[in-house]
């Protein structure tokens, strides 16, 4: 079987490891803690980094942090994770939605700015599958309107917006470490931002909300969202390693590119936009309207051969957890309706192979021959 993704070890991640064990630092106080939070930031031009267990919890705290609530709008895209919407309802306020571009899978300025009302309070923008956001008309718009900004960046680590960091945008800016990011540590996440006032409310989200000046009493509620120093001594040796890490993921996609071109019944994702080159954080296909089957068709013919897959984001306007909780109801985004159906991603994990690359595109074009003959 070819996963869908397999993460590459191949720096300092075991040294690392054995010095945490060798010193008894596992828990959330050892010192790759503050390496990895530091080093992280400044690599995406932010002066302050907050680590935390995992990238859908850095959303839950940058909601809150901005003091996002009940009454409040944030405007965000349809099609994303789940963690997005989540984190806006888990804390009271609305999720408004957007519908995105058929090629990016982005969401736009001018989608957001068709929805702002007196009630919208944030902008939470996703970079999605290895392309930025446009983000100079999002920036102008969220000014003008005074909203704020929730960057989640999960998906685009080393990734650059005209030659800025992805991350350095937002108020807020979030990432994820699951296995299948640029940069892991299994499970985990990052908050990063300049306001040093901020900074400070998020370390307290995380821990609880402790107060400075006696532990075990509390003005609010917290979370305990900590990372622990053996997911951040992962970090540390990753991040030694990103700019190996982002080549080898283009090397990665341009070699699919190569072995698809032509292909009938597939959109291919975009090299490049006017803004960056894609960091093909996965390879995301979409089945053009020609081809019979839907994505659940060709993940399941591709898997009867050996070839993992997994399929686009189902949008949050077509989520039932959503409806149960009256939300979204009579929706229409057609553009991530069609996507979620007809969209899937092949194997794109770092420790992919160019052989397995080449056997996953070869039994792609079977497949879909095949299937329009």
């Amino acid at each position: 079987m070819i996963p869908v993704n397999e993460p590459l070890l191949q720096g300092n991640e075991r040294k690392y490891l054995l010095q945490c064990l060798d010193t008894g630092w596992i828990s959330s106080e050892g010192p790759f803690i503050r390496q990895f939070e530091e080093g992280f930031a400044a690599r995406m031009g932010r002066a302050h980094g907050v680590a935390v267990s995992n990238g859908s919890v850095a959303l839950d705290a940058a909601v809150a942090a901005l003091g996002i609530g009940p009454g409040d709008e944030v405007i965000l895209p349809s099609f994303t994770i789940i963690s997005c919407a989540a984190a806006v309802v888990r804390a009271g306020a609305t999720p408004v939605l957007v519908d995105c571009d058929p090629h990016t899978f982005n969401m736009g300025a001018d989608a957001v700015a068709a929805r702002i009302t007196g009630r919208t309070k944030a902008v939470m923008v996703v970079h999605l599958y290895g392309l930025p956001v446009d983000m100079d008309p999002l920036m102008d718009l969220a000014a003008r309107h005074g909203l704020k900004v929730i960057e989640d960046a999960a998906e685009v680590h080393g990734q650059t917006y005209k030659g800025r960091p992805c991350g350095s945008f937002g108020d807020i800016s979030t990432f994820s470490f699951y296995a299948n990011k640029n940069i892991t540590t299994g499970e985990g996440g990052m908050m990063v931002m300049d306001d040093p006032a901020l900074a400070r409310r998020c370390q307290s989200l995380r821990n609880l909300c402790f107060k400075p000046e006696q532990r075990f009493i509390h003005d609010e509620l917290g979370w305990n969202l900590r990372m622990t120093n053996l997911q951040a001594a992962l970090g540390v040796a990753q991040l030694e390693q990103l700019d190996a890490l982002v080549a080898r993921r283009r090397r990665m996609g341009r070699r699919y590119d190569a072995l698809l071109a032509g292909t009938p019944g597939i959109q291919m994702p975009l090299a490049h936009t006017d803004t960056a080159e894609n960091v093909y954080w996965v390879y995301p296909l979409v089945l053009e309207d020609s081809v019979p089957l839907d994505a659940k068709g060709v993940m399941k013919a591709l898997g009867e051969r050996g070839i993992g897959t997994r399929p686009f984001f189902w949008p949050m306007h077509e989520q039932p957890v959503f409806h149960k909780m009256g939300l979204f109801q009579g929706e229409r985004h057609p553009v991530a309706e069609r996507i979620a159906r007809r969209g899937f991603y092949l194997p794109s994990g770092l420790a992919l192979t160019d052989a397995q690359i080449d056997t996953c595109a070869a039994t792609l074009k079977e497949i879909l021959h095949d299937a329009c003959r």
